[in-house]
């Protein structure tokens, strides 16, 4: 089974997804857009797109990618990634319905306010690139295919995680971590996604 956490930049994909990873015994989170990193890192400039969700390889190794896993991995699979067009959520997940693979999948919602603010807190201006696509993502997520919002503008990492894992009947273990613990795991989480640009 897949999880897949959607949402706008700032909306707390990352976060969320570990949370559910450390709380539900033997699971994975795979990170599509790694694909897009190496691929950007391994293709003449010439070619490049600015988002590498445009390249269609993108789409189809990551379909192959999570395909491939979920026939041998008897765990669940969790994927965030932010994906606003319809057509490429199709061309993945769409696709990995058709074939049987069972894709759960969330928009985690939040307001333009409140996304901004999360990504300032994390250090990104009002130039960043999470910031400037936020309008995009709020009206690409509009779209009826992307079902199962949760309105997480109030709601804490931990809260999402448990409403994701109560939709789908899955028990999750005790979370008896301090405040300490919890903001620590959470900065350990933040710097595993930094990436360095060339």
């Amino acid at each position: 089974m897949i999880i897949w956490i959607n949402g706008a930049f700032g909306s707390g994909k990352t976060h969320t997804s570990y949370e559910l990873n450390r709380r539900i015994p033997n699971s994975f989170v795979y990170d599509p857009e790694n694909m897009g990193f190496f691929i950007n890192k391994n293709i003449p400039k010439e070619i490049s797109k600015g988002d590498f969700q445009d390249h269609s390889i993108w789409r189809e190794l990551n379909y192959t990618i999570l395909k491939s896993i979920d026939s041998e991995y008897d765990g669940v699979i969790i994927v965030p990634m932010t994906i606003v067009n319809p057509h490429y959520f199709e061309e993945i997940v769409g696709k990995l319905r058709d074939d049987g693979v069972i894709v759960n999948h969330f928009v985690l919602w939040a307001s333009k306010e409140t996304l901004q603010k999360r990504l300032r807190s994390r250090g990104e201006g009002k130039n960043s690139w999470g910031a400037k696509q936020i309008e995009r993502c709020i009206q690409g997520l509009s779209n009826d295919i992307f079902k199962h919002r949760l309105e997480t503008d109030t709601m804490t990492v931990e809260t999402v995680a448990e409403t994701i894992a109560s939709m789908l009947d899955i028990h999750l273990l005790e979370d008896n971590r301090n405040k300490f613990r919890k903001r620590l795991d959470r900065i350990k989480t933040q710097i595993k996604q930094m990436r360095l640009i060339n």
